[in-house]
């Protein structure tokens, strides 16, 4: 029964995974394996196209290519999700178990907040480069954001491409000239997010060196100590040997002076 409860439980419960596939489904679990980092690195390069409100950076004059990026990207999210329904067993229950992949859709950034494969990648020890380069694509979108939002405001000072860079280099360097800042509340806040991103890359950065002069210093510690190892060895040999034959001595000594008393 309680068996039965847990299973009933289980199967009610909406999964935020992606990488997320059903038991002993081995056809869905080879499209996910191969579908989950393209497309998360897919959704990582077009944050500014899928956060920005349209209209806020294409040219008035040409705005096909930017609804055609929008759409494009859309479709593939739409097109991916389709086919684990369908590769599903159960395929309504896949589809509405899975609401992330669902909004996706529509909202592709959606992807990277539950993208748990994606987060381990990046935090795991050793793969710094693989940090260090999702967090300047990061960055690089969150300037672009700030300037999709700030460059309609009739108070901006952010009011090109070049600009937003800058400012956002400035901004994450912790230097601070005060010479461009967003006005918009909107540009605020993907400002708030370029803080954090930058103090967070040079929290790991530093973590990062500090651990490998940990390790430069240990490792010489360890060659220091291997030499003298069998040098304290054979001096604890050399004196345990020097107490047996001092045993051994006072036992001759107490057998010879002895053997004196009893002949005299």
């Amino acid at each position: 029964m309680r068996a039965q409860a847990g299973s009933q439980i289980q199967e009610k419960n909406v999964s935020l995974d992606l990488a997320e596939s059903e038991e002993n489904n081995p056809r869905l679990d080879r499209w996910i394996n191969r579908t989950t980092l393209p497309l998360d690195l897919l959704a990582l390069f077009t944050i500014w196209l899928t956060v920005v409100p349209l209209g806020g950076i294409h040219d008035e004059r040409h705005p096909f290519f930017w609804y055609a990026g929008r759409i494009l990207v859309s479709v593939i999210y739409a097109i991916d999700m389709t086919v684990r329904t369908v590769l599903a067993r159960k395929k309504l229950h896949y589809f509405f178990h899975h609401p992330v992949g669902v909004l996706a859709v529509l909202l592709p950034a959606i992807r990277l907040i539950f993208s748990i494969r994606l987060l381990k990648a990046m935090f795991k020890k050793g793969n710094i480069a693989h940090f260090l380069f999702v967090s300047v694509v990061l960055l690089l979108n969150l300037m672009v954001i700030v300037w999709g939002f700030e460059r309609h405001s009739s108070q901006a000072n952010i009011t090109s491409i070049g600009i937003a860079v800058w400012w956002g280099c400035v901004t994450v360097f912790t230097v601070g000239y005060g010479d461009y800042y967003p006005v918009t509340n909107a540009g605020r806040v993907a400002a708030v997010g370029i803080m954090v991103v930058g103090l967070t890359t040079a929290a790991v950065i530093t973590a990062q060196i500090a651990s490998s002069f940990m390790d430069q210093a240990q490792a010489r510690r360890n060659s220091v100590a291997e030499p003298d190892a069998p040098s304290v060895a054979v001096s604890d040999g050399v004196r345990s040997t020097d107490d047996r034959l001092d045993r051994i001595e006072g036992l001759l000594r107490t057998h010879f002076e002895g053997s004196d008393s009893a002949s005299d």
